[in-house]
């Protein structure tokens, strides 16, 4: 017998499958591409939009990965950022033809006027904006961030969010990453999702 609880439930669940349905839909072949600064959540984030939304998962720093046999420590170690970011255009941009998916890019992905305009043509961009206490607290807890292998990370991270904010905002979404837990950030990437595919119908 069903408890009382999964009765009333099951309205709302059913209209809210509908609206991540009707978002696909709208979505077509286009990917969901997470930007923004390192720690602020894409990948977490990512792979409980891409279950709520039943589409696939990808992370473009374990594809790079993946394709170099390489970590990406041991790839800026080895060859230097510029060559990471020439690898990391060319692996975005054929991750993107392979729509629709919810696709999280490294920290410095955006930055590419290349992969932008790929994003923008093939994708829809939302930037996770986060404040730098809560990106901190978060990389701190992995010691693998290359760009942050230096005695003043935090000035590191500071300067890296100024230099690459202004960039993040071109994004054709934001919403904003906070320390709540990740299923509140996908309600809020969901309804912005729905705001900005569907103009405000399929509300819950």
């Amino acid at each position: 017998m069903k408890h009382i609880r999964d009765h009333i439930d099951e309205p709302h669940n059913r209209s809210r499958a509908a609206l991540e349905t009707a978002i696909v839909d709208a979505l077509g072949g286009r990917s969901i591409v997470l930007v923004g600064i390192m720690g602020c959540g894409k990948s977490t984030v990512g792979r409980r939009l891409a279950q709520r939304l039943h589409l696939d998962f990808v992370d473009a720093d374990s594809e790079i990965e993946r394709a170099a046999n390489m970590t990406v420590a041991e790839i800026f170690a080895e060859h230097g950022e510029s060559y990471f970011r020439s690898g990391e255009e060319r692996v975005i941009a054929r991750l993107l033809k392979e729509g629709p998916q919810v696709l999280a890019t490294g920290g410095g992905a955006f930055m590419s006027e290349a992969t932008r305009s790929e994003i923008a043509q093939e994708g829809l961009s939302i930037w996770l904006k986060a404040d730098l206490d809560v990106v901190m607290s978060r990389v701190r807890r992995r010691a693998t961030r290359p760009l942050l292998q230096n005695s003043d990370p935090e000035g590191t991270m500071r300067a890296l969010m100024d230099k690459r904010e202004p960039v993040y905002a071109l994004a054709d979404l934001t919403v904003h990453s906070r320390d709540v837990p990740h299923d509140s950030v996908v309600d809020e990437i969901i309804e912005t999702l729905r705001l900005h595919l569907l103009g405000g119908a399929g509300s819950v």
